[in-house]
């Protein structure tokens, strides 16, 4: 137990000395403080074991000639629970419960409470309940709260005083997950902020790149044509000759001469028409034959009547003028 006394309001510049004992009856076994609280050199309280329940002190003047004060009460009236131990947080959903061991002796004088505050919050949020289980709802999985925890006393009915335990350490969640402190989350919310901005800028650079790559295509195949593949251009080469191009140009030259040989060249018919010499004409000029198609279609012959041509008999020139024919030579020949 520990008491305390104020020196400078009831001993004003005196020491005094603490005597107690346990002991009920007349005869009492009076025990000196072993371990006194010094407050500026003088004597403010005085530390000692519990040895039962009822508690009678007597404070004195230094020698113990004198007494100054005394008084006699029950010691379960004024206990200060310890701190909690084995401390557990559970958090599901939006609901966290904490539980702790239960103490030997008093449990049913004992209160467990949960204090909590995330950085929106402005002071701490309370929530009590019996020893030693108590859970809360509401949390929001993406802020960080601090928790801590305490035991407390009944009043009145278990203690005249209102003493609660000293608080357990206090710890940082957010989501389920323990941290070392709510500063973590906002780099956790840099980093992610961070990962998506790479993310973002990283598919960008691969349109970018995809969007040069179709414009270099293009360009390509505008400044540099594609080379067709001779296996599609020469088919028959690769594909009934597997190559051979000496095999391929015999028999190619083969077709090509049973296809000259298919062909037949139109006939011409030669016509040949005598011109006399105006014998009358003294000036022995050259006269102009002027004749007409007409009678050429109208040769029983089809292949006279679309083919048609003037061949000269002894290397004369003819000249062609729309559908009039000037020979310069007496003789012509009409094909």
């Amino acid at each position: 137990m520990q008491i305390t006394w104020a020196t400078s309001k009831l001993f004003s510049g005196k020491n005094v000395s603490f005597y107690y004992t346990f002991e009920e009856g007349k005869q009492k076994s009076w025990k000196t403080c072993p371990t006194y609280l010094l407050t500026q050199g003088y004597n403010t309280g005085c530390l000692f074991k519990t040895d039962g329940y009822t508690l009678a002190f007597s404070i004195m003047n230094t020698n113990g000639s004198e007494e100054l004060f005394s008084k006699r009460l029950k010691s379960d009236f004024y206990i200060k629970p310890n701190r909690p131990e084995n401390v557990t947080f559970f958090w599901k959903d939006d609901t966290v419960t904490v539980t702790c061991n239960k103490p030997e002796k008093g449990v049913k004088c004992l209160r467990l409470e949960l204090q909590y505050k995330s950085k929106y919050d402005k002071g701490w949020q309370s929530r009590t309940s019996k020893c030693c289980r108590v859970g809360e709802q509401g949390f929001d999985p993406r802020k960080c709260y601090s928790f801590r925890v305490r035991l407390k006393r009944i009043v009145p009915s278990c203690n005249v005083v209102d003493y609660s335990s000293d608080w357990e350490a206090e710890t940082f969640w957010m989501n389920s997950t323990l941290l070392d402190s709510c500063d973590d989350e906002i780099k956790t919310q840099s980093n992610t902020v961070i990962l998506l901005s790479c993310l973002m800028t990283l598919l960008l650079m691969v349109f970018i790149l995809l969007i040069l790559l179709c414009k270099w295509q293009r360009l390509q195949k505008s400044v540099m044509p594609t080379i067709p593949d001779p296996k599609y251009v020469f088919t028959d080469l690769f594909n009934n000759h597997n190559g051979n191009f000496q095999e391929w140009i015999d028999k190619t030259d083969h077709a090509v001469v049973q296809t000259k040989l298919e062909y037949e060249e139109p006939e011409c018919i030669i016509e040949e028409e005598n011109q006399q010499i105006d014998k009358k004409s003294d000036n022995q000029e050259p006269r102009e034959k002027i004749f007409s198609f007409s009678q050429l279609t109208g040769n029983n012959s089809p292949k006279a009547a679309h083919n048609a041509c003037l061949v000269p008999t002894f290397n004369n020139m003819v000249s062609f003028a729309g559908l009039q024919n000037v020979v310069n030579d007496d003789t012509y020949v009409m094909l």
